[in-house]
């Protein structure tokens, strides 16, 4: 059994790769790690991994803190969105770390823990395909162990390449872990691994046991593609003499249809993609810490009130810190639902005041297009069209017809079977009523009745049907009562008239 634990406070880690974007299952595990520590009077590090030095940009490492700062989501010590540092320890980037992790290197050499391995990829290859052939499970074969330390430095001094490895041993350990219990490994199947490229190019697995050790974090919390690499890490820890933190590997995160790693086709997988689309980041946030755990039934929001925007499983992050337990974490895949995702972000919306809302939709998302920004009709817009938003992106089709009418033919102002002789008849029995309306009355509650009344008098489909045309310019929009509340008098009848004016021309 592999001693765990040690450590009196509770000190949780989230510690993303610079390789890439910031995957929403990294958003999650950022999420359990930060409400684990909130929960217990903890305390969460926020570390940079960057030992990967091909792959490894600053560029990502940007993304990755600025998504963190997007979604509301703060550490208590290490890197902070602004390059800073919070608390008494950071920033905290491996890179800044090598001379760390050199003398712990010395340290495993001068103790014959580890030993320099001089076998180039032609001979491991070699050897590897010989052990599959042989039907045994590939591994070094140590043939470097009984190179003298003379030797070794000899070679080194003449320029041979080589890596560090770590002597293995036999027999069976064990380890707890918080979501999936005891886990068991034979540490012999592992055989001599490679810890360091040199002592100035530590992997991986060594790098990560000397800073969870040396920052004292007593557990980690991180997804289960990570289950694999625990074994060398705990090997690794037990030979250099230093504590082991507790583990709780998380469920990956599924498809929709539950088969497979969700993908690009569940839509998207980074949180850039999430919010180039419109979600907000509290419905994100809130989504995801429901994606392989919910609270325990019977528990509701700390308040014990009813929630005005969908129950229990909408929660502000105080709520859930107070309801988190990782004994309810599943250990099965969690599938990524993103009409659950849809339906959390259009509640959000509809939950922001008006004016927030419109400050939102108002800001450079339509800027880019370069649309006129008028927040007058913003807020006009958001306090018809809220109630069925998804997404902030959904507004961009509805804002585009708002503030410019889109080219349309003569032909589409036509109701089925009707002809543009009645279109335009139709469309002149609309103009009238809007002209003799005053400005005040174009508001729903004023102009639905009339309009209504207007449609039963002539024909629903031949009147609203040209209306609609005339003020959005496409066949499928809002309905035209919308339209005319949120365009005004002004420019719904600048838009009734060039319709007329488009059926004279034809």
């Amino acid at each position: 059994m592999i001693t765990q634990g040690k450590l009196g406070k509770v000190r949780v880690r989230m510690a993303p790769s610079p390789t890439g974007s910031l995957h929403v299952g990294g958003v999650r595990t950022a999420i359990y790690n930060i409400l684990f520590a909130q929960k217990n009077n903890g305390v969460c590090v926020l570390r940079i991994e960057d030992t990967d030095e091909e792959r490894s940009t600053k560029e990502f490492e940007q993304d990755i803190l600025d998504s963190f700062s997007w979604l509301g989501l703060t550490f208590d010590e290490g890197i902070m969105p602004d390059g800073s540092s919070k608390g008494d320890y950071g920033p905290y980037r491996q890179t800044e770390r090598l001379d760390l992790y050199e003398k712990f290197l010395h340290q495993l050499l001068s103790e014959s823990k580890a030993f320099y391995c001089f076998c180039t990829k032609e001979e491991l290859e070699g050897e590897r395909q010989s052990q599959e052939i042989a039907g045994l499970a590939p591994k070094y074969n140590g043939k470097c162990r009984s190179v003298s330390g003379e030797e070794s430095a000899r070679r080194l001094s003449a320029g041979r390449p080589a890596v560090i490895r770590l002597k293995g041993g036999s027999g069976k350990k064990h380890f707890s872990d918080l979501v999936r219990g005891e886990v068991e490994f034979e540490t012999g199947l592992m055989g001599d691994i490679v810890i360091a490229k040199s002592l100035r190019q530590p992997l991986y697995n060594f790098a990560v046991v000397i800073d969870d050790a040396t920052m004292e974090i007593s557990h980690v919390f991180r997804g289960e593609e990570h289950l694999a690499n625990t074994p060398k890490q705990l090997l690794i820890a037990e030979a250099l003499g230093v504590h082991t933190p507790i583990f709780a590997h998380l469920p990956i995160i599924l498809s929709a249809t539950g088969k497979g790693k969700m993908s690009k086709r569940d839509g998207g997988t980074t949180v850039g993609e999430y919010k180039a689309a419109g979600y907000l980041p509290s419905a994100l946030v809130n989504f995801l810490v429901l994606v392989g755990w919910h609270p325990a039934p019977g528990q509701s929001s700390v308040s014990g009130e009813n929630r005005p925007i969908g129950g229990r499983e909408i929660l502000t992050f105080p709520e859930m810190a107070e309801l988190f337990s990782i004994d309810r974490v599943q250990k099965g895949g969690a599938v990524f639902d993103k009409n659950k995702l849809d339906f959390f972000n259009s509640q959000y919306i509809r939950s922001l005041p008006d004016e927030e809302l419109s400050l939102l939709l108002a800001d450079d998302r339509f800027s880019e297009e370069g649309w006129r920004t008028d927040l007058t009709l913003f807020k006009k817009a958001v306090a018809v069209y809220k109630e069925r938003l998804v997404t902030l992106g959904d507004f961009r089709a509805i804002a585009r017809l708002l503030f410019e009418l889109p080219e349309y033919d003569a032909g589409l102002l036509v109701w089925k079977k009707s002809t543009p002789e009645l279109a335009k008849e139709n469309l002149i029995h609309s103009r009238e009523l809007l002209v003799g309306l005053p400005d005040q009355l174009f508001r729903q509650d004023s102009l639905e009745p009339k309009v209504m009344a207007i449609a039963d008098q002539y024909g629903r489909g031949d009147l609203l049907w040209p209306l609609r045309v005339a003020l959005s310019g496409q066949t499928t929009s809002p309905p035209p009562v919308d339209l005319l509340v949120v365009l005004g008098k002004t420019e719904s009848l600048a838009r009734v008239d060039a319709a007329i004016n488009k059926l004279n021309s034809s």
